[in-house]
């Protein structure tokens, strides 16, 4: 790495930084010429928020006239996470995208691991109530909007170009992925704000992998009076996936967790755990 890149990893990295020739008088400061495995690198600059661009020589070094030809084949950020060995495996790594329009804010989600893919429209005051409940890795957000509950929650945030959010754009590119004609079969007909979201976290999506993510095949819409909602104080003082101190256990997450993977495609939200405990019933008929 060279010039401010160099000069970032050596102070995220604690590693030596150097110089190696010259540019316009000056010395080009180099560092990471001995840095450890590609994947330790990548967990510790993305754990700090930071996105790694891996690269691989496609040229022969034997026909090559000059520099091997080098091309970034994938870019490894917060929310894109799929290496398990990187994951929390008792909660989904979540990349969030965040599009407003006026007083409705819509928001859109993937666990690119699972491919469970969310949308939801909600009123500007909820949305502090679901970052909270979502906790994403990653937060999109277009370049010219303000949204001090993203700053102020220590999440990584990427901004994007205002025309990434596109409507029209996103309806195209959203039914092409999913190979329908609309998205009436979702339920997300008649969406502005969230599938704006969903467009543009779709395309950043595909556009780190370096690959298609085909096993993203449909959309969830999330109705608002499909669920308890609850404010950051009353899920702490009920403390259902972590006690007020913050420790992950004894809450009533860890009690029902006995299982040795994670839940099957992020299934059970925390007001199915409520009816189950109450109840003794999951939607999806797991639990009877």
């Amino acid at each position: 790495m060279f010039f401010g890149d160099a000069e970032k990893a050596a102070r995220l990295l604690d590693i030596t930084l150097t110089t190696r020739g010259a540019s316009a008088g000056e010395p080009i400061k180099n560092g990471g010429r001995a840095l450890p495995c590609r994947r330790a690198v990548s967990r510790r600059l993305v754990k700090l928020g930071e996105s790694v661009a891996i690269c691989e020589q496609i040229g022969d070094p034997n026909t090559a006239k000059g520099p091997v030809e080098r091309q970034v084949m994938r870019i490894v950020t917060p929310g894109t996470l799929t290496d398990s060995a990187l994951l929390d495996d008792k909660r989904d790594n979540l990349l969030l995208a965040i599009h407003r329009d006026r007083a409705t804010v819509g928001l859109a989600w993937l666990s690119l691991a699972s491919g469970r893919f969310d949308v939801m429209e909600t009123a500007v005051p909820n949305l502090a109530n679901e970052l909270e409940r979502l906790r994403p890795a990653e937060v999109l957000i277009a370049d010219d909007a303000a949204f001090p509950e993203v700053d102020g929650a220590g999440i990584a945030v990427r901004r994007l170009p205002p025309w990434h959010f596109d409507l029209d754009a996103a309806r195209r590119n959203l039914a092409r992925q999913f190979e329908t004609l609309d998205l009436a079969g979702f339920g997300a007909a008649d969406l502005g704000t969230a599938v704006a979201a969903a467009g543009a976290l779709l395309e950043y999506a595909k556009a780190t992998q370096g690959i298609g993510i085909a096993h993203v095949k449909s959309l969830a819409w999330n109705m608002k009076n499909a669920f308890v909602r609850m404010d950051p104080a009353t899920r702490r003082n009920l403390e259902i996936s972590e006690t007020i101190r913050g420790e992950p256990a004894p809450t009533l997450l860890a009690l029902m967790d006995t299982c040795a993977t994670a839940w099957a495609a992020g299934c059970c939200t925390t007001a199915c755990i409520i009816r189950c405990v109450t109840a003794r019933y999951c939607r999806r008929g797991w639990l009877r």
